[in-house]
């Protein structure tokens, strides 16, 4: 028999071209993140005549978290060949929920979190019995309940108001130092041990080729409701967040997370075909949407152009991306 094909066997030239090309979305992620973050600085000592300093990465940081944790769901989604368009939903519902229940003290605020968590998971699972289940499109489903949620926030929180514990912001979106960051490590940490689980596997399997996979063994529905579970989980903690930032509550700031946590996912490298890229590029994604608004912000752009330059910014890096990694690929 012929030896076995692996990356073990293979020279060390051939085995660095494999793991480039498999990781090459990671990558690029990285590589805009980091002319992103020099881009910033730059901008900021030009109009500033100062270096950024703590306070400008605390609140840089701070304003990135709900759309790190709304995007690192939405990737989970789009791992599987879907799309969940109710994400902006089920942000405004745990933000609303979050301002009319937490009451004024840690402890009520920590429970009602776990509570509001819940729900999202609960507005996950629907979408992915929806989807899984009843063998239905991702896009129309998840269409259909982002109305059924934002009315659900809006019965919580008809005007804006409410109030967020100051000790549940500390804990959440400090603004005296980016403690956030540890979330965000935590949930790197919590992707790597998933990514190495079976549905983990069977994420990734389903995403290339369903079909394939259920023939393989692959539980497809229940791998997709895990998916679509986990994506309202953390679609409710960005919904959190939001309100921690904001100390209070409004049904309707986050709907524009549906179609940012799709931009941040895109720029993080995960492929919108399915079964190729990874939360941590999601992660990178985030923090370059954030990063790029500041930019515009500070060099002056009339903010009723800043969606121009946003959608001009991820065109170039996606077919940057696309013409890369094929050219990368096709050399192997």
């Amino acid at each position: 028999m012929p030896p076995e094909t692996s990356s073990l066997t293979l020279p060390r030239g051939s085995r660095l071209g494999h793991t480039i090309a498999q990781n090459i979305g990671l990558i690029l992620a990285g590589s805009i993140l980091l002319l992103a973050i020099l881009g910033f600085v730059l901008i900021y000592a030009l109009e500033q005549h100062r270096l950024p300093g703590n306070f400008e990465l605390t609140s840089t940081v701070n304003s990135a978290m709900p759309l790190v944790f709304a995007a690192v769901g939405q990737s989970f989604v789009v791992l599987t060949k879907g799309i969940d368009l109710s994400v902006g939903g089920v942000v405004d519902l745990a933000n609303a929920m979050a301002a009319v229940t937490m009451g004024k003290t840690l402890g009520s605020a920590l429970l009602w979190s776990v509570v509001i968590l819940f729900v999202g998971a609960a507005c996950g699972l629907l979408n992915g019995l929806l989807v899984g289940l009843g063998r239905l499109q991702p896009i129309v489903v998840t269409l259909g309940t982002l109305s059924i949620f934002q009315g659900l926030a809006i019965r919580v929180l008809p005007q804006p108001g409410g109030a967020i514990p100051p000790s549940f912001t500390d804990l959440l979106v400090n603004p005296n130092a980016p403690y956030a960051l540890i979330f965000i490590v935590l949930l790197g940490l919590g992707w790597a041990a998933f990514r190495r689980s079976r549905p983990g596997v069977d994420l990734y399997a389903i995403g290339n080729d369903e079909a394939a996979s259920r023939t393989l063994g692959v539980n497809v529905l229940r791998t997709k409701i895990i998916a679509y579970m986990l994506d309202g989980l953390l679609a409710a903690a960005a919904g959190l967040f939001l309100a921690a930032s904001a100390t209070a509550g409004d049904a309707t700031t986050g709907d524009s997370y549906t179609l940012t946590s799709i931009v941040a996912v895109v720029l993080g490298g995960v492929s919108l075909f399915g079964g190729r890229g990874s939360a941590i590029g999601a992660i990178a994604g985030a923090l370059i949407t954030t990063l790029i608004v500041d930019i515009l912000f500070f060099g002056h752009v009339d903010p009723l152009f800043q969606s121009f330059y946003e959608g001009v910014f991820l065109l170039i890096a996606v077919v940057a991306g696309g013409v890369i990694g094929g050219a990368i690929r096709r050399r192997r």
